[in-house]
């Protein structure tokens, strides 16, 4: 087994993509703050089961979400795409735009210092697995 197959390895790399790609949509957050209609997103934390896997990998983490009248809903499902559901506190502006920039910065920072945590955390994880087989 290749050194970067193993469980730890593979999970610390995924959350670091997931906080990649978390930065992005923030930015998109900050950059689109005066667009009228305008709501902000984010990502949903990904899941690791006992043995370091992400949890739903082969479908997504998201949850099946009924959009039309037609469509049979799926068990557990949220009723909308709406995942503040008002617990922000924050109200839209009379454009529509609900991005908050303090909110939107803070969990930016927040982001980038998880982000060097888990990349701290892989590095770390490589040189002792080289030190353990005699190449560090």
């Amino acid at each position: 087994m290749p050194m970067n197959d193993l469980p730890i390895l593979s999970a610390l790399r995924t959350k670091m993509q997931w906080h990649q790609e978390r930065q992005r949509v923030l930015a998109e957050n900050i950059s689109n703050s005066d667009t009228p209609n305008f709501r902000p997103r984010d990502l949903i934390d990904p899941k690791f089961d006992q043995n370091g896997s992400t949890v739903g990998a082969g479908m997504g983490t998201l949850p099946m979400i009924k959009t039309s009248a037609t469509h049979l809903a799926a068990s557990g499902a949220p009723d909308s795409f709406d995942n503040d559901r008002g617990r922000s506190g924050f109200q839209t502006r009379p454009a529509g735009n609900a991005v908050n920039l303090e909110d939107q910065m803070l969990k930016v920072s927040a982001n980038q210092m998880d982000y060097a945590a888990v990349s701290s955390l892989y590095s770390r994880s490589l040189h002792l697995l080289k030190t353990a087989i005699g190449k560090g």
